[in-house]
């Protein structure tokens, strides 16, 4: 062929052949999706009760996890309360606008939830948000009756 830059007689190869750099790649992207969902299993499993009405917060610099088996996380990492009540106290010492977003299962019993309410509002927090999941909302109860 006119112009092709393929290895004559005796000649150099001046063409790179990509396929095995595509081998590679797809074998490092098969990696990734597989290991990207070991890593986000690490995450503390809580499953969050439903909601219709919701937003997000616009800053969440405290974050408290209930899990359904009594586990008290702040930001993802395990606190017994007198540390929690401590990492709280020095949040609203920086800003006294902090606000805190509680995740409870939706098997964590209400007192728990209540609780965790006490001990951030004695600690001075205004501010706070209950996490919901609103993707799996299920459709409203059909109203039956009067008012």
């Amino acid at each position: 062929m006119g112009g092709s830059a393929r290895r004559g007689r005796g000649g150099m190869i001046t063409e790179i052949n990509v396929t095995p750099l595509v081998d590679i790649m797809l074998v490092l992207l098969i990696i990734f999706m597989l290991t990207a969902n070991l890593i986000a299993k690490q995450a503390i499993d809580v499953d969050l009760p439903k909601a219709s009405q919701g937003s997000a917060p616009k800053k969440s610099p405290i974050g408290i996890t209930l899990t359904r088996e009594g586990g008290l996380y702040l930001n993802g990492e395990e606190v017994t309360p007198a540390q929690l009540r401590a990492a709280v106290a020095a949040a609203v010492k920086d800003d006294a606008k902090a606000t805190v977003l509680i995740a409870g299962d939706k098997h964590t019993s209400h007192g728990r939830v209540v609780w965790v309410l006490d001990v951030v509002k004695s600690l001075g927090v205004t501010n706070f948000a209950i996490q919901i999941d609103p993707a799996s909302l299920q459709p409203p109860m059909p109203r039956t009756g009067a008012p």
